[in-house]
């Protein structure tokens, strides 16, 4: 277990000043350095929509207008097919399971990754308007 936390913190590192950290992470999308989100566990779902305003780093404000994470539903909308596609295609080609049994994986899958989903979609919508200043990061 160590060993792969170990791994993982080394490939962060490495993708750190990239949209593809700020997006995995969840970290503010201009300095990489904190959390948008108060709780960084999606699966506590009472605090999973709580974000900070702005960065306690750089100051980035991260709704940029009221109602800003409304076109997160569209990204959220993609994220959902990618993954509904990816459990047909294994559990129906792969796995040779029916139609039906694919379908029940397909909501069982949607509904264990919908946190996930909810924050990924968020994180890759406010990175579609921001970009990774290395200046704010010091």
């Amino acid at each position: 277990m160590l060993n792969f936390t170990l791994q993982k913190k080394r490939v962060m590192i490495f993708l750190k000043g990239s949209k593809m950290y700020s997006i995995f992470t969840g970290a503010c999308p201009v300095c990489h350095k904190t959390n948008m989100y108060r709780n960084a566990n999606p699966f506590i779902i009472s605090d999973i929509f709580k974000m900070h305003d702005v960065c306690a780093h750089c100051g980035t404000r991260f709704k940029m207008e009221p109602s800003f994470f409304y076109g997160a539903m569209y990204v959220s909308y993609g994220v959902g097919v990618a993954i509904a596609i990816a459990s047909f295609i294994i559990t129906y080609f792969v796995l040779g399971l029916g139609r039906f049994t694919s379908f029940l994986v397909i909501v069982g899958a949607l509904i264990i990754t919908l946190p996930l989903i909810i924050r990924a979609s968020r994180n890759i919508w406010v990175n579609l308007f921001f970009k990774y200043d290395p200046k704010k990061a010091e």
